[in-house]
């Protein structure tokens, strides 16, 4: 039961925050830092069996290995602007926030280009 701990982890993380406002503010951040990375830790195992079976796929199914891992760092880059922006977002900067955020969609799509050019390719060719 992974989703128990993830929202043990999430409850007790909460409250210890919601404690330490009232009195040291500034090691609110901090938690939520330490359980973000607690409840990385906790579905690693998770992710690395998908990489697995994705991998497992694209060997049985001959697909080009440069877009899997484009795809795995296009998810990876989600996952982390959204953490980063969340955190932002805790400590008050919705500006900075909403800069990550940002800057990780440019990033998402700068790296996605080769698949982008593939599928151009793919659809000019089946085109007359």
């Amino acid at each position: 039961m992974d989703v128990i701990k993830i929202i043990g982890v999430g409850l007790v993380s909460l409250i210890i925050i919601i404690i330490l406002k009232q009195y040291k503010p500034d090691f609110a951040i901090y938690i939520s830092i330490l359980a973000g990375a607690i409840i990385l830790l906790l579905v690693m195992d998770k992710l690395s069996s998908i990489i697995s079976l994705l991998s497992s796929i694209q060997n049985k199914a001959n697909i080009n290995n440069q877009f899997l891992v484009i795809l795995l760092k296009i998810t990876g880059i989600a996952f982390l602007t959204e953490y980063a922006s969340s955190i932002c977002k805790d400590a008050g900067e919705s500006a900075i926030a909403t800069k990550i955020d940002l800057g990780g969609k440019v990033l998402i799509i700068a790296i996605s280009i080769p698949i982008i050019q593939a599928l151009l390719e793919l659809i000019i060719r089946i085109m007359p």
